[in-house]
């Protein structure tokens, strides 16, 4: 039995740039969740809810365009979006029940 051939330059080229993208997305979701904190933190100290059902409408429209225009399949960029948001709102309440 031979050995497994070396994988082509190209798919080399290709795995290290999705381990970019990768580290990407990482470092802009750590971004976002220091905003979607400092957010919580104004909401609790004006005693605002945390989850806001309008802004979250906005988002999802503005995020199924933008998936659009890369296409990209928007109920994808609609689940991944609510993924995210579902976990911003569990620590909006974590910081209200602190701050509260």
């Amino acid at each position: 039995m031979s050995a497994p051939a070396d994988p082509p330059a190209e798919l080399l080229d290709l795995r290290a740039s999705i381990d970019n993208i990768d580290a990407a997305l990482v470092y802009l979701l750590a971004e976002r969740f220091r905003c979607t904190q400092r957010v919580g933190h104004l909401k609790a100290q004006q005693g605002l809810p945390p989850a806001d059902p309008d802004r979250e409408a906005q988002q999802i429209a503005r995020l199924r365009a933008l998936a659009e225009s890369a296409d990209l399949d928007p109920a994808f960029a609609e689940k991944f979006l609510a993924f995210v948001v579902e976990e911003v709102i569990r620590h909006h309440r974590a910081i209200a029940d602190q701050e509260g």
